[in-house]
């Protein structure tokens, strides 16, 4: 039987091949597919930034690192939660994908989902609640709320917070924020 690890590999081996965004394509040093491990938990970002493009690796920057030591402060080890974005190539400049490339990358997000089958998702950012839950609403009014994703065999608890950038451009708020809204994650855990 093939392990989630080995299905995540052949995924990840199609996504490098993809062609679908002639301008991520153009720009990118590779795709990005995942970092962590499989897990009843999952963060989704939007995108690779630049430092996530160089290594490989989801929330690998500053970013990531505060998303590292967000995690730690809450008992959690990096290691044991599963990461990915919903684009898997950094859009040039960082800029937010656009609705196209989202739509473009959203069978590899799905198969993602489906293979990890994650009893808790937490989304990191508008973008990401925006193309998971098909909601357009403010951070304001999503953040610290919980949701439902049911999708090909996955039924997940989404929780919606800030994403790590947020917090690195407004500081303490941003992260007591972040703190806030996985408090609640902790309780369901």
């Amino acid at each position: 039987m093939t392990t989630k690890i080995e299905l995540l590999q052949i995924l990840s081996e199609k996504v490098s091949k993809c062609t679908k965004c002639p301008e991520l394509v153009a720009n990118r040093t590779q795709t990005v597919f995942h970092s962590g491990n499989p897990s009843k938990l999952l963060f989704l970002g939007e995108s690779p930034g630049e430092d996530e493009d160089e290594q490989g690796q989801v929330f690998v920057g500053k970013a990531g690192q505060l998303l590292t030591n967000i995690l730690k402060a809450c008992g959690i080890d990096r290691e044991d939660v599963y990461c990915c974005n919903i684009c898997k190539c950094r859009p040039p400049n960082n800029r937010t994908p656009t609705a196209i490339e989202a739509k473009n990358c959203e069978p590899y997000l799905k198969l993602q989902l489906q293979i990890m089958n994650p009893k808790y998702i937490v989304c990191l950012g508008a973008t990401a609640s925006r193309y998971l839950l098909n909601l357009n609403y403010p951070m304001g009014y999503l953040r610290g709320k919980w949701f439902k994703y049911e999708n090909a065999h996955v039924n997940a608890d989404v929780l919606v917070t800030y994403h790590p950038s947020y917090a690195l451009r407004t500081g303490d708020t941003g992260k007591q924020a972040i703190w806030d809204d996985l408090q609640s994650l902790m309780e369901k855990l």
